[in-house]
């Protein structure tokens, strides 16, 4: 499957749309396909509109790129790609992306279940099931 790179701030970013699934509950969301993200991290919006109680989930740190560390909290969940759902452990973490209403998708939760293909010429990403 194909998605097109999105503009953010005038920069393309390989944001693509998924479903995240919490029992009967779900919601919509984009997400940055990040090679570089070891695991998968959501908003906490996301865990409070699906209801989830993450703060209950494992607690753990992560550094962002200019050393600030932050709290967030891991939480079993589902996430749809394509029509195709699978269930990952996600982290919840307040201003995700620092405001830029997305979360990120990294080595385990995403490319451990597809081939990852970046093209940014062509403005695409693509992703075939493992």
């Amino acid at each position: 499957m194909r998605f097109r790179y999105k503009k953010y701030a005038k920069l393309l970013r390989p944001v693509i749309p998924i479903k995240v699934k919490n029992g009967s509950r779900s919601v919509y969301y984009e997400v940055l396909v990040d090679s570089g993200a070891d695991i998968c991290i959501f908003d906490s919006e996301i865990g409070d509109l699906l209801n989830i109680d993450y703060r209950k989930g494992e607690r753990k740190l992560v550094g962002g790129v200019a050393g600030q560390v932050a709290e967030y909290f891991l939480f079993p969940v589902e996430i749809e790609v394509g029509g195709h759902t699978y269930k990952i452990t996600a982290g919840f973490l307040p201003n995700v992306a620092g405001g830029s209403n997305y979360g990120l998708v990294g080595q385990v939760g995403l490319f451990d279940k597809f081939v990852v293909k970046f093209d940014l010429l062509k403005e695409e990403i693509e992703l075939k099931q493992r």
